[in-house]
């Protein structure tokens, strides 16, 4: 929980790319927060610089320098928003000796091992993580059809069996998106991120009409790790013949949220939420993943 106690500047935003992070600045203004900012620069926006009174830069890998800085700026307590891509973590980092040090000891080498570490170790550092949405909880749905169109058959059918193949997937750490047509698995998530895997299966079903489902994992850390669904998401599902997208309530961000959801209309593309863990109906669907 956020220490309640804090002062408005002692709060510090580790910010990746997207517009993440710019919302979270937006959010935290409007509660009279003044945060200081560490921009990572192989991603972080460089309009940033207007948005941020207080604004770092560091280079991926460079922990003891996030930490020095926010000692600095009397950070206590932080959010890491925007992504980092998986690739870069892996293959572009250069880490300092306390990373590198970090690295040496972890004995999974994903990206939700070492952020998890990174988060000790600022932990250890009197620089609280909280979770990523406290600004934002506007733009997390609840459960229940979120568009004026709500799932047909054929496009319900295919959510369940998504959803139960999403979650398998997705509490062995793979990804966290499937997309299905005719209640089989045209694609899934690895590394390459939401838009690009439906794009993928677009060119794969060629033409054949598919549902996306993005679940959040078993043990979902919202302190750095959050499903998100934009604009350019719709869009894309919209150019690869996708008609109807779930996702799981409380747990995913909804950026443009408002706009989102009139472009999904407008485009005739249901979207549902559903209860974090919870299997749609129809069951066949489940009994049939459990037998493959």
């Amino acid at each position: 929980m956020p220490d309640t106690n804090a002062k408005p500047t002692n709060w510090g935003l580790i910010a990746g790319n997207g517009r993440f992070p710019f919302l979270v600045l937006e959010g935290a203004r409007s509660q009279g927060i003044d945060m200081a900012v560490i921009a990572l620069k192989e991603e972080a926006s460089p309009e940033l610089e207007k948005a941020a009174k207080r604004l770092h830069w560091v280079s991926l890998g460079e922990l003891s320098k996030t930490i020095d800085l926010m000692h600095q700026e009397g950070v206590t307590q932080a959010v890491m928003a925007g992504q980092v891509r998986h690739n870069k973590i892996f293959s572009a980092i250069r880490p300092d000796r306390k990373l590198a040090k970090l690295l040496f000891s972890l004995r999974r080498k994903n990206t939700d091992a070492l952020i998890g570490a990174v988060a000790r170790v600022l932990e250890d550092e009197g620089i609280r993580l909280v979770d990523s949405t406290h600004f934002l909880k506007p733009l997390l749905p609840e459960a229940g059809v979120l568009t004026r169109r709500a799932p047909n058959e054929r496009e319900a059918g295919d959510i369940a069996y998504g959803r139960a193949l999403g979650q398998q997937i997705a509490g062995m750490d793979i990804g966290q998106t499937v997309v299905i047509a005719d209640m089989a698995c045209i694609a899934v998530e690895a590394m390459e991120g939401t838009d690009e895997v439906i794009a993928r299966a677009g060119r794969i079903a060629a033409g054949k009409p598919l549902v996306v489902v993005k679940v959040s994992k078993p043990a979902q850390d919202m302190r750095f790790d959050v499903p998100v669904i934009g604009l350019p998401t719709v869009e894309q599902m919209r150019d690869a013949g996708a008609t109807a997208l779930a996702v799981d309530a409380g747990r995913t961000l909804l950026f443009d949220k408002t706009k989102l959801i009139e472009l999904a209309d407008s485009t005739g593309i249901a979207i549902q939420s559903f209860p974090p863990g919870a299997l749609a109906e129809p069951k066949d669907a489940i009994r049939r993943i459990n037998q493959e």
